[in-house]
């Protein structure tokens, strides 16, 4: 069907014209609750460290609001693709809304752990239903731009976020950048309303697809069978690089307060300005790289621009385990943030390429729940091996076991980049088919 700025788009559909419309809203949305996110979750780490918690004690609340996102993805990626998309953002905004005005009238940090897991209950639900809303809101030429713009506003969020909370938390302690990260929730109950592209909400007939995500016509065979991730070596083995970087960084999440605060002797204000450092290199690597990502040759060139930004974002933190003060990982965590918002930008690329429109709900949920697993993994040896070592050596780990992950799986990508081309490589034509029309064969990448 032929969509307009005016219309609706159902579940599965490829718009014939990008509704900009719906991906700004998206975008802000994003912007208003991910800064509540990174707001919330800077107040409660810089609280806990001032009042003398310890690294186990940090971690606990980061893998208190990441199990969830691990535990519930099979559950949340259904819901994504089967419950409408409206229904879904209401609910889990209100919830979250009314759990994180809780959680600012609390000190234990038993009671912060329970309520910082059920807040991640509905940020489990939002997460794959936005990121499987927007290649349904953009036609496919179009998705890099989108995905920049969608990266900008997370980033802009998290740029404001930690700098705010390093204000806020100094000034009135933890109490008031949790309502404001309350209020910031109702930002996804306004996008579950006035959005216009949907998903969900009715049983989905899965068109016949190849595996690579690819239509096949009508009549030309069987359905293929239902997605799943390991049936999709490259896509599997550029999650499972991302996954394995991610258990560095969080690990690197831990340390980092304890690097910045007591290593370098910096103040809860140049804490919030050096993280938002990387965010801004974010902002600013998915616009330089969503060009590159557009002309790329196949998904076999995407995911190998993935291990490359991998290794560009993981060469700064080895390099910021040298510095003498905060103010030498400015430019560091800059050039980290470009290669991470390139990184995002690639990866929601090669996922929307590969994966159904009907199964995307999943597939974005079993990524994230990769991703964050790692990165529980992470926060928990982070919080143990603090106890035993000091700061500095632990951040050079981190970036040093990112870039020997991407050394380690270079050669499996290109081997399977490969092979998957060679599969695709269209044969000769046969002596006698001159004159007659030749069959169209399914193309994959951008």
């Amino acid at each position: 069907m032929s969509f307009t700025t005016a219309g609706v788009v159902p579940r599965g559909e490829i718009p014939a014209v990008s509704c900009w419309r719906d991906v700004y809203l998206a975008a802000g949305a994003r912007a208003v609750s991910t800064c509540g996110d990174f707001l919330a979750a800077t107040a409660l780490a810089l609280a806990l460290q001032t009042a003398g918690a310890g690294g186990l004690v940090v971690s606990g609340v980061l893998l208190a609001a990441t199990l969830p996102l691990v535990l519930l993805a099979p559950l949340t990626g259904r819901l994504a693709d089967r419950v409408a998309s409206r229904t879904l953002l209401v609910c889990a905004g209100a919830g979250q809304a009314i759990v994180c005005a809780a959680l600012a009238f609390v000190g234990d940090p038993y009671v912060i752990m329970l309520l910082a897991a059920l807040l991640a209950c509905g940020l489990a639900v939002t997460q794959p239903t936005l990121a499987a809303l927007l290649p349904e809101m953009v036609r496919r030429a179009d998705l890099p731009r989108a995905s920049a713009i969608n990266q900008t506003a997370g980033s802009v969020g998290i740029l404001i976020a930690p700098a705010l909370a390093g204000l806020l938390v100094g000034q009135f302690g933890a109490r008031i950048p949790l309502l404001l990260d309350a209020g910031s929730y109702l930002a996804l109950i306004a996008a579950g309303l006035l959005l216009r592209t949907h998903r969900g909400g009715r049983p989905a007939t899965a068109s016949p697809t190849t595996g690579l995500g690819v239509p096949v016509a009508a009549g030309s065979g069987p359905p293929a069978p239902a997605w799943r991730l390991r049936r999709d070596p490259l896509l599997a083995t550029m999650v499972l690089a991302v996954a394995a970087t991610a258990a560095g960084v969080g690990m690197a999440n831990v340390v980092e307060v304890f690097y910045v605060r007591e290593t370098l002797h910096a103040s809860t204000t140049a804490f919030g300005l050096v993280s938002a450092a990387w965010t801004a290199g974010m902002l600013a690597g998915a616009w330089l790289l969503a060009g590159p990502a557009r002309r790329a040759r196949d998904d076999g060139a995407l995911v190998q621009a993935v291990l490359v930004m991998l290794g560009a974002a993981c060469l700064p933190i080895a390099i910021g385990a040298t510095v003498p003060a905060a103010g030498w990982l400015v430019p560091l965590w800059l050039a980290g943030g470009v290669a991470n918002g390139g990184l995002n930008v690639f990866c929601t690329l090669v996922l929307t390429n590969r994966v159904p429109p009907e199964a995307r709900g999943r597939a974005f949920a079993a990524q994230n729940a990769a991703i964050q697993g790692a990165g529980m993994f992470g926060y928990l040896a982070g919080g143990v091996l603090l106890a035993g070592f000091p700061p500095r050596p632990l951040v050079a780990a981190t970036g040093l076991a990112g870039l020997a992950v991407v050394a380690a799986v270079t050669p499996v990508v290109l081997r399977a980049t490969r092979r998957e081309r060679t599969r695709l490589r269209p044969a000769p034509l046969p002596s006698r088919s001159a004159g007659r029309p030749v069959e169209p064969t399914a193309t994959v990448g951008s």
